[in-house]
């Protein structure tokens, strides 16, 4: 069956289906707010999966809800997905992992671990089946996650995201954690190499998690197809096998690739919503589900024009000489530029 992720526009808010929900949380003296996606096929006699859905640095959950296309996956594997906002430190979104958010007093694992407990006393969670996945920032804030509240959490995924120095060297993480880590080759941000002080390179984050998890040192290297020659980038997929309880450390080496999310913008061979639930549904806290990772999510092709928005999420239809992104009805968005 297929499904449509409905949105309406109305201004200035946006108001979505009565299974899309805007919800607060008082912790630590602040009021958090998130968005959460109940699919259709709920059912509170069967827990189900939950996944977090964490935006970028000076981003916001309704962006991160549009561009991922989440709840269109959702509604197909029914699963429960949840965006939350990260707050304001010095006049910037984020989640507060150190590194480049050094300063910051927000206590943000504590805040996603009581989002869990609280979600989790409304609905029937699964407490095996608790994934983070999140965009550059919120890369960061799901390996934070794997580190410091792993016995909540079942796998990872980082899109151009990657671990601080502190993150890595602190990292405690009690049981074998499948981890996908998608990112750019000239991600001019989040760079692929490091930087330093700040941020780990990409095989260095790799190699943490394949020795943790004593995987195999050598990877099964598959290329996917160049559907899409005139995104000027190509994408390769690195799998270490046979870690313990059979979980495995992936990557999605996305070569010429950008700070993106592919699918979405960037790289356009892969869609990285996708990717990353096909990833997630093959565990839960306990290893390998040996679950079927050829399920195909289906997204309805008949798409309307909902919204255009920056880079910020911020409405944009009047705005030109920078880049804009269209957001359909499908999940779907397009990255174009326009001049005067």
């Amino acid at each position: 069956m297929k499904y449509t992720l409905l949105l309406l526009l109305f201004a200035p808010l946006l108001i979505f289906s009565q299974e899309t929900l805007y919800e607060t949380l008082d912790h630590d003296g602040l009021t958090r707010e998130y968005t959460i996606h109940i699919p259709p096929g709920y059912n509170a006699d069967t827990p189900v999966p939950l996944m977090f859905s964490l935006h970028g640095y000076t981003s916001n959950n309704d962006f991160n809800l549009l561009y991922t296309g989440f709840n269109s996956i959702a509604d197909t594997a029914n699963f429960i997905v949840v965006y939350p906002l990260g707050t304001t430190y010095l006049g910037a979104t984020h989640w507060n992992v150190g590194g480049f958010t050094a300063g910051s007093p927000i206590d943000d694992v504590g805040f996603l671990e009581t989002l869990i407990d609280e979600i989790s006393s409304n609905y029937s969670i699964n407490p095996d089946r608790v994934y983070s996945t999140g965009m550059s920032n919120g890369g960061y804030m799901s390996f934070l996650l794997a580190c410091q509240i792993s016995s909540k959490i079942a796998a990872i995924a980082s899109v151009t995201g990657s671990m601080t120095p502190a993150t890595y060297d602190e990292c405690n993480p009690d049981h074998p954690t499948p981890v996908l880590q998608i990112h750019g080759t000239t991600d001019g941000t989040v760079p692929y190499e490091g930087g330093a002080g700040w941020s780990e390179s990409i095989p260095d984050v790799l190699d943490y998690w394949i020795n943790y998890n004593n995987c195999d040192t050598e990877a099964v290297v598959t290329q996917f197809e160049d559907i899409s020659p005139y995104d000027f980038s190509t994408a390769e997929h690195y799998l270490w096998n046979s870690g313990d309880n059979n979980v495995t450390t992936e990557h999605i080496k996305v070569t010429g690739g950008g700070h993106d999310w592919p699918g979405a913008w960037g790289n356009m061979d892969i869609s990285a919503s996708i990717e990353v639930w096909k990833f997630f549904m093959r565990f839960d806290i306990n290893g390998s589900l040996n679950a079927e990772v050829n399920d195909v999510v289906e997204i309805n092709n008949e798409r309307t024009l909902i919204k255009i928005v920056d880079v910020l999420g911020r409405d944009a239809r009047e705005v030109r000489n920078q880049i804009l992104f269209y957001i359909f009805s499908d999940g779907t968005t397009e990255k174009r530029f326009f001049t005067e």
